[in-house]
């Protein structure tokens, strides 16, 4: 049984099973669509609505923290690159693993690939339904409260009215309470449901459903509309930047920095989502890698631009909004400029929408090609030449939740997900490199001997703890075991593993990039909350039973070895 979980696909038997299952799809995507779609993808909800809260718990520094996440994702996108210049098919991480590390841990990474996509779109459904009321109020339309958020939040906001009455409720409190009151009633249950969120889902599947041709057209379209608001922001922000607004620059010090994480890192997800549409790319062993790099250094750039303009034009305490670059703009006076940014904004968080739209599918497909989901997931359309069953049950899967749930809900939760695909596809450059399935690669991580650097930075990095972090330290033991397990587990592992990688870098010479890249997603990993991580591991509790249930029985790889 052991050998079977732990069976790998090789190259060219995955090359030739995508040759020969999935030749039914388009072949028309160039290194600028690719980089369009990248764009596309990271430039979404994260820059328009998450980036106000990370500002106004970490201030101006948050800048700086969008740098260091850049910088991971840079070491993590070099290691996708040299996956999909090795491995050009629409599978992302979960193909990647089942060259490295086998089927069982391929399932795993397909089912995380869920939460990363399918879940993250729940999020951007949400925000654009958000941006999307606001600017129909703008024109003097107004939705009725109960069609237009999740009733959690209505619920949330009667309960607080019972608790501190109406005078002491926030004006978006005071919104939720309006919603709870005027919804309608079955058997005295208030009908609350966020209904733009739904719809939108629906009309981008059909978008991806009727053709990458389309789906190409219309990113393309978004993209140009998008990055040019993000520079007349950037351009027209910097006249009513006020210096003394960036001190202090830390206000609340690293762990006000760090707790932006969640919403930074979500800021970014999406570069590696392109690598599933390998299938569709004219020369995907070249313009894959490129496309990977470029999409995010444009990101970056324009992500520290952003947040310094915006922290320059208000104080930071200003900026917990969930529509940031409008509301900067409408605080000093430009309200025409407000008002097109809010219209933009529900174009921009529209093409992220359509590239995770894209992605999942396409998971799923290159699953069910292997025999661990059913047939109908690989079915591809004879006219539109797109998965068309797995599109459909993405749109069921992502449209249900956003009806229903809330946005915080989802956005730490994607990061889980996110995090521990992109340590495993690290490590398996680490794999390829030891094994020399690297030598088939068109693209490979520049190689940097880490050797003795892993294993001296691990000391270093002890030494700056025992050095600089009493405090740290001195919290640490006033802990009890139970606490330290619930919420500093994590921070134990990163250490352990640095300390595994040190000999292991020592032993096998192992290259330091993708070591660095393992290392940083998982210092990320130890900053978000341990409730995300029980939901996680209950997620992947559930995808092994399903895994187990079918997968297990019906892989083709499986069948092959008997």
């Amino acid at each position: 049984m052991a050998n079977r979980l732990f069976r790998k696909k090789s190259v060219d038997q995955i090359l030739s099973d995508a040759e020969h299952g999935g030749s039914g799809l388009a072949k028309i995507l160039g290194v600028r669509d690719l980089v369009s779609l990248g764009i596309a993808a990271i430039v979404g909800a994260g820059i328009f609505s998450t980036i106000g809260l990370a500002s106004y718990n970490g201030g101006p520094a948050v800048s700086m923290l969008f740098v260091f996440v850049a910088f991971a994702c840079v070491f993590t996108a070099l290691s996708y690159a040299q996956f999909a210049s090795t491995v050009p098919v629409s599978g992302s991480a979960y193909t990647y693993a089942y060259v490295t590390f086998g089927e069982l841990f391929a399932w795993i990474i397909g089912w995380a690939l869920v939460l990363e996509y399918a879940v993250s779109n729940m999020v951007v459904a949400i925000s654009w339904s958000q941006y999307f009321v606001s600017m129909l109020e703008g024109f003097g339309i107004n939705i009725p409260r109960w069609m237009t958020m999740a009733p959690g939040y209505a619920l949330d906001a009667h309960q607080k009215f019972l608790e501190v009455g109406l005078d002491k409720m926030e004006n978006i409190d005071k919104i939720a309470l309006q919603a709870y009151e005027t919804a309608p009633r079955i058997a005295g249950m208030p009908i609350i449901l966020d209904i733009p969120a739904g719809i939108i889902t629906v009309l981008v599947t059909w978008l991806v459903y009727i053709g990458i041709k389309e789906s190409r057209k219309a990113s393309n379209i978004m993209v140009i509309i998008k990055v040019g608001i993000i520079l007349a922001v950037i351009l027209g922000g910097i006249f009513f930047v006020k210096p003394e607004n960036w001190t202090p620059f830390a206000p609340n010090g690293l762990g006000g920095v760090m707790s932006g994480v969640a919403a930074v890192f979500f800021a970014f997800i999406g570069f590696d989502s392109i690598s599933t549409t390998a299938e569709e790319c004219k020369n995907p062993q070249r313009d894959l890698p490129r496309a990977m790099i470029y999409c995010l250094l444009i990101c970056a750039v324009l992500y520290v631009a952003i947040t310094l303009v915006l922290t320059g034009m208000v104080n930071y305490k200003e900026l917990n909004v969930k529509d940031p670059l409008a509301y900067v703009f409408s605080y000093v006076g430009f309200d025409h400029m407000a008002g097109i940014i809010s219209v933009t904004s529900v174009i921009a968080i529209t093409s992220a929408l359509l590239v995770f739209q894209l992605a999942q599918p396409r998971i799923w497909m290159t699953m069910s090609r292997d025999g661990l989901l059913g047939k109908s997931f690989s079915k591809i359309h004879p006219k539109y030449k797109t998965p068309s069953f797995a599109t459909i049950v993405t749109g069921f899967v992502v449209a249900i939740p956003a009806l229903f749930f809330k946005m915080d809900f989802f956005v730490d939760l994607t990061s889980v997900g996110t995090f521990f695909a992109f340590i495993l596809v690290c490590c398996g450059v680490l794999y390829m490199d030891h094994s020399g399935i690297s030598k088939k690669s068109k693209f490979r991580v520049p190689y940097v001997n880490g050797k003795y650097i892993v294993g001296i930075g691990f000391l270093v990095g002890l030494f700056l703890v025992y050095r600089y972090g009493g405090e740290t330290l001195d919290h640490w033991l006033t802990l009890g075991s139970t606490e330290i397990l619930l919420h500093k587990s994590l921070v134990i592992v990163f250490w352990l593993v640095w300390a595994v990688m040190s000999v292991l870098s020592y032993k096998y010479n192992f290259s330091l990039l993708p070591v660095i890249g393992v290392l940083i997603n998982l210092y990320l990993m130890s900053e978000l909350g341990a409730s995300n991580w029980i939901i996680f591991i209950i997620w992947l509790l559930i995808g092994l039973v399903i895994y187990f249930a079918y997968g297990y029985k019906h892989s083709k790889l499986g069948k092959e070895g008997k």
